[in-house]
This record gives structure tokens, sequence and C-alpha cells, in this order.
């Protein structure tokens, strides 16, 4: 295969292909894990040669000394681990024995790596002849210096990631955002350094990786972000976890999955952004259990949708100046049902919501329902006043089944939002408004983006109306009695074999 790293086009896909031998050769529940393990271990004893060599060269003494590494933020992988060991065992019959002692001892050395890595390499199920020909995909892979290893491999996480979502529908949803729609989040947001990041349902971690890149194009330091993350799924917390080493990025996901509603992880924290896309809808989610919670400051979430229990968890994780940006159902715009409205109400006079952005369908992996952007602030710009976008006819069909955004989809959407911070936008009509409190309270404090930017005014044909009513109306009768005709032969032919209609 090709190993031309310097291309920024195609090389994902090129791994993600060569990795599919394993497709059919290895339990489907495993095979997620397998290809995770292997890039992360791949990067992660690149990352150690690295320094290991820089440290011989000082001659000091210190290449065996774990605290070398770690001062630099790199994990320190002990022999066994190291990628030239597990490519030399690649066609033995020990290979899967070789990479598990790999993972567990890397997990001795590394005390935040504890329970993360996959152990399932010696799986008797999974071919060993295959798992060698998949070791030499990666051992074949040219790393280059440290960044442009960094980035390929996150690259090539974040490609796989997206591909096992995509493979996997609806549970694959659960931990995979797409990237555009979190593109769209952080470029509105717009994190700066030194800022804490926190995402309460964090998934697989796509949330903090946008940021940190962010960060990173406008002349910021990536390492400087502080991360904070929860996730109830263990697995989806490992592959986080993974996710954030590969990126360099530091990460408090806590010590243990858990749910977020009953057990804050970061009872304490202010956050100076926060995104993520909650579980739609979700439910039960142990209301009767949280009934004086100090989070529901604007009225108890119902039972049944979990969704203004997210909304106001966030808030109370707000820092004086912080910004949320996530992604509900558009339910939650309007609803009335077991107090929500009131809820709803509470938060909008409380001058919170910033924007609303309504997002086409066909965007996620998970669902089909059309989902909103939902921007809250604790202290914004234009007082008393929330920008509606209805971005529902934006973007492209990536296939028959998914639709995504482009750059220039993501800049419109997001240069619209900016020009409404500065005070310089103007409304246009079915595609965005500015609205004071007073509109929205008359609009019964509902949020639907169609109800304040309208329709679009269609472009006139100069066809005169009477000329263009006549055609129509010839055109729809001869429509009619085409489909009699059909509706006949149809009826003759069954006839023929029998059927009667």
């Amino acid at each position: 295969m090709a190993t031309n790293t310097q291309a920024n086009i195609g090389f994902e896909k090129q791994i993600w292909d060569a990795a599919c031998v394993l497709w059919g050769h290895i339990p489907a529940a495993d095979y997620r894990k397998v290809i995770i393990g292997l890039i992360f271990l791949r990067y992660i004893s690149d990352a150690f040669e690295r320094r290991y060599q820089e440290l011989v060269k000082e001659g000091d003494g210190f290449e065996d000394d774990p605290d070398a590494y770690l001062m630099d933020n790199i994990f320190f992988v002990p022999e066994e681990a190291r990628w030239s060991t597990i490519s030399s065992a690649a066609h033995t019959p020990e290979i899967g024995k070789v990479i598990d002692t790999a993972m567990r001892s890397i997990e001795a050395e590394n005390k935040t790596l504890k329970g993360v890595l996959p152990t399932i390499y010696a799986n008797p199920d999974l071919d060993k002849q295959v798992l060698g020909d998949v070791v030499d995909i990666f051992t074949n892979v040219d790393m280059g210096d440290a960044e442009q290893s960094k980035d390929l491999l996150g690259r090539t996480y974040e490609y796989c990631i997206a591909q096992f979502a995509s493979f996997e529908g609806k549970d694959g949803g659960e931990f995979y955002t797409p990237a555009s729609v979190v593109k769209t989040l952080v470029e509105i947001l717009k994190p700066f350094s030194n800022c804490r990041v926190y995402d309460p349902c964090c998934g697989s971690g796509g949330m903090f990786v946008q940021s940190a890149k962010f960060i990173q194009a406008h002349s910021g330091n990536r390492g400087t972000i502080s991360v904070y993350g929860q996730e109830a799924n263990p697995d989806t917390w490992k592959m986080a976890k993974i996710n954030m080493a590969i990126r360099g990025i530091d990460a408090n996901f806590g010590p243990h999955q858990a749910d977020t509603f009953t057990s804050d992880l970061h009872p304490q924290l202010k956050a100076d952004f926060i995104l993520a896309n909650p579980p739609f809808n979700y439910h039960p989610w142990n209301q009767e259990k949280l009934l004086e919670d100090v989070r529901w400051k604007y009225g108890i979430p119902p039972a049944g949708n979990a969704n203004y229990a997210w909304i106001q968890h966030m808030i109370h994780h707000l820092a004086p100046n912080g910004k949320i940006g996530l992604v509900l159902a558009n339910g939650a715009l309007s609803t009335q049902s077991s107090g929500e409205g009131d809820i709803r109400k509470r938060i909008i006079e409380a001058d919170l919501i910033e924007g609303i952005v309504a997002l086409p369908t066909q965007l996620f992996y998970s669902v089909t329902i059309p989902v909103t952007l939902w921007f809250i602030s604790k202290n914004k710009k234009q007082k008393g006043k929330t920008v509606f976008i209805d971005a529902r006819k934006m973007g492209y069909m990536v296939d028959r089944k998914h639709r995504d955004f482009a750059e220039e989809d993501i800049a419109k959407i997001a240069n619209t939002f900016a020009s409404f911070q500065e005070g310089t936008l103007e409304d246009e009509k079915g595609f965005c408004a500015v609205a004071d409190l007073a509109t929205i309270k008359n609009q019964d404090y509902i949020l639907t983006p169609g109800r304040y930017v309208g329709i679009e005014e269609q472009q006139d044909d100069g066809e005169p109306f009477e000329e263009k009513m006549a055609r129509l109306t010839s055109e729809l009768s001869d429509m009619f009695a085409k489909s009699h005709e059909l509706e006949e032969e149809i009826r003759r032919k069954l006839g023929v074999i029998g059927y009667e209609v």
C-alpha cells in the first residue's frame, strides 16, 4: 500500500480499507476495539521511540527513566510493548498474546490508562494470520516527525471512528457526532487558549479535538486547553481516553465512566465553554432521585425526557462569561408538556439564549429526526436579543442516507452568528432573523427558527398568474388521464392471470 503520509487526501481511507481485511475474521463486537487499539499502540510506541533516541543522544542515562517521558507528556513504553517487538512477532501464532501483553504493560507503567486499553487480541476467534497482516499495515506507516505523526494517527482515528459510526448505525451514533456539526459549534463559540472546555456526555471526545484544532489554527497552543469530560458507557469512555492520548491532550474524564446526572464527576467545575451532543430525548434518567438537586434552577425536568435536565446541568457548570453549544432534538424548541415550557420560559427570560440554528435532516448516523443547535451564554453581547438561523436547506448528500456540511456552509453560519454579535446582522427572509424578548414572548416562548425567519421570497419567473394556472391545471388534467389509463392496464393484466380488482 502507499505510505506517502504527506498527502492529506485519502491516507485515512487507505488505512481503513487495508484494515478491513479483518472483516469476516473477527467478531463484529470486537472489530472497533482491535483497530482503535492498534492505532493507539502504533502512535504511543512511535512517540516513545523518538524521545528515547533524544535521551540516548543526550547521554545522561535517563532513557529508561519513566519521568523523563512523562515530563514531556509522552507515555513510557516498556520494551515488551514497543512496536518493534510487536512487528517482529506479527506472523507468529503468539501475536495476539504479544499485543495483549503490550497493552497490560503500558497500563502498568501509565496509571492514567489503567483499565482503558483493549486486551482481546489473544481471542481464539480472531484469525492470527489476518491480525499479523493488519500489524504489517501499521508497521509500514511512515510516521515522519512528532507533530505529523500525532496529526496523522489522530486523523486516522477520527476517520475510523466515523466509519464505525456509519457501519454501526444507531449504536454508532451514541459515540460519534459528525465532524461538521462539531466544527459548526466550535466556529461559533471560538474557544481560546487557557480555557476550560467541558462535555458532560463526551462520547469519543470529538468536541475536544475540534476545540484544540481551533485554538491551534488561531495561533494558540492546543496543549493549553483544559479538558473535562464525562461518559456513562465504559467502552466509549475508553475510546475518548485513547483519542486524547493520541492527540496529546491532557484530559480529566474522571477515574471511571459514570452517569452525569446521578454521579457528577466535576461538581465544582465552572467551564468557559461547554460543547455537547446529549442523547436525544433520553429517559429514564433517575429524576425521582434528584428532585431536590441544586442544578434545577429553572424547574424540575420531567422524568420522561432529559432535554431540560441536560440544559440546566450545563448552565449550572458555566463560568460567569461561559458559553454553551449543544445539539438537541427539535421537540425541545416548542414542547409545553410536563413543565418543559415553563422551564424554557424562565431560561429565555433570564436572557441566556443567544442563538438557535435549525439543522437539516440526515446529518447524524443514529437518527434521521431534525435537530437544532442551541447557543447559551451567561454574558451575551446583544442583551435581550436572540438570533435564529434556518440552515435546513444547507449541506450536500454524501450518499443516499447521509448529509454533510461543506466548509462554506459552516463559514456562512458562523459569520452570520458573528455579525449578530457585532450588531451588524440584517434579517434575511427564510435564513436568519434577530428577535427581542418581547417578540419571543409573543410566540409563547417557542424557539422554532421558522417562526422568526419566515419563508424566503420566491423569485418571480415573469409568467402571469392566469397563464400559469391555466398551464398547471392542463398539465394536471393530463396526469389524471394518464393515471386512469395505467389503472385500467393494471386491471386488465391482473384479469388475464385470474385476479379481479
